[in-house]
C-alpha cells in the first residue's frame, strides 16, 4: 500500500492506493493557502494518518508516501523550491513529512504525477505520453518511455508557457503570449465575460445570472443551446486549445496525449473539434498519428499518480 498525496491551492487530497493503482480510501481537507508552509505540513500529515485510521490500516502497512505538488520541483532532494500559490520557497517538503510521518517519501510536480497516474492506468503501453491539463492554467506531463521527463534541473515539460501569441497576453510568469493565456479555463472565463458585454441578452448572460457567475461552463452550454455569440467563442478557444497541442504533436509525435481538468468533461464537444484541427495541421502526413483522448481519472489522477511514483 502507499499513500499519494495531491497538494493543491484549495484542498490537500489523499488516497491510499494498492498496487494496481485502485485507490481503497481517500479524503480531504482545506488547504488554506495563505497560512506557513509548516502549517499546510502538519495538516498533510494529519491527513495521511487520518486516512490510515479510516482504512483500518497501520502506518506499517503503507511502504511509501508520495506528494504531487505545484511549481518548480526537485525531485532529487525534494524540495519545493518554488510554489507561488502557497507562499513557499526552498522548502524541504519530503524530508518534513519523513520527520513527522516515518516514512519515505518522493515529492513530485503535481502535473506530473497526475500524468504518470493516467499513464499507469489508462496508457495502454504507449511509450510516449503526454496529459495537458486546462485548469487556471495549462498544466502537463510528459511520459517517456514510461518515466517522468523533468528536464535536466527539474523545470522541464512546462507546455503551457509555450507562446502562442508573439507579444500577446500577458501571463503569470511574467512573459507575453503564453498559451494558458489563451487555452485555459481563467482564458475561457475572460473570453465568455468580454462576449456577453459584446452581445448583451445572449443566453451566456441569461446562464450567467442564474448560476450566480460565469465559469468554464457558461460559454459551452449556451453553445450547445444555439447561441450564436456562445458558438464564436467556443470555436475560437477551441482552436487556441488545437493551435497549441500540434505544435506539442509536432515536437513531440506522442503516441497519446490526453486532455485533463474540468472543461475536458465537455468530452466530444470539445475533443472532437481539436483532433479535426490537430489532423488538418499537423506537419506529419504519411505516418500514423497522435491518438487524442479526455482524461478518465479527474481528480484522482493527482493522488494515483503521486502514489505510484514513489514505488
Amino acid at each position: 500500500m502507499y499513500i499519494g498525496v495531491d497538494i493543491g491551492g484549495t484542498n490537500l487530497a489523499a488516497g491510499i492506493v494498492n498496487e494496481a493503482g485502485e485507490i481503497i480510501a481517500q479524503d480531504t481537507t482545506p488547504t488554506l493557502r495563505n497560512r506557513s508552509s509548516g502549517e499546510i505540513i502538519s495538516d498533510i500529515a494529519r491527513l495521511c494518518r487520518g486516512l490510515v485510521d479510516k482504512a483500518g490500516l497501520s502506518m506499517s502497512d503503507i511502504k511509501k508516501i508520495g506528494a504531487g505538488c505545484p511549481g518548480t520541483i526537485d525531485t532529487e532532494t525534494g524540495t519545493a523550491v518554488y510554489v507561488n500559490n502557497l507562499k513557499m520557497e526552498g522548502v524541504p517538503l519530503a524530508g518534513e513529512l519523513e520527520r513527522l510521518l516515518k516514512k519515505e517519501v518522493h515529492l513530485e510536480n503535481d502535473a506530473n504525477a497526475a500524468a504518470y497516474g493516467e499513464y499507469c492506468i489508462y496508457g495502454d503501453g504507449a511509450k510516449s505520453f503526454i496529459m495537458i491539463t486546462l485548469g487556471t492554467g495549462v498544466g502537463s506531463g510528459i511520459i517517456l518511455d514510461g518515466k517522468i521527463y523533468r528536464g535536466f534541473n527539474g523545470a522541464g515539460g512546462e507546455i503551457g508557457h509555450m507562446t502562442l501569441v508573439s507579444g500577446g497576453n500577458r501571463c503569470t510568469c511574467g512573459k507575453d503570449g503564453c498559451w494558458e493565456t489563451y487555452a485555459s479555463v481563467t482564458a475561457l472565463i475572460a473570453q465568455t465575460k468580454a462576449a456577453i458585454e459584446e452581445n448583451p441578452g445572449s443566453l451566456m448572460e441569461k446562464l450567467a445570472a442564474e448560476r450566480g457567475k460565469i465559469s468554464g461552463r457558461t460559454a459551452f452550454d449556451a453553445a450547445r443551446a444555439g447561441d450564436e455569440a456562445a458558438k464564436a467563442v467556443v470555436n475560437q478557444y477551441v482552436k487556441y486549445v488545437a493551435d497549441g497541442i500540434v505544435s506539442v504533436v509536432n515536437i513531440f509525435q506522442p503516441e497519446k496525449i490526453v486532455l485533463g481538468g474540468g472543461i475536458s468533461r465537455e468530452g466530444d464537444y470539445l475533443l472532437k473539434p481539436v483532433e479535426e484541427f490537430v489532423k488538418a495541421n499537423d506537419y506529419n502526413r504519411y505516418r500514423p498519428h497522435t491518438q487524442l483522448e479526455v482524461a478518465r481519472l479527474f481528480n484522482e489522477a493527482g493522488i494515483i499518480g503521486a502514489a505510484l511514483a514513489a514505488r
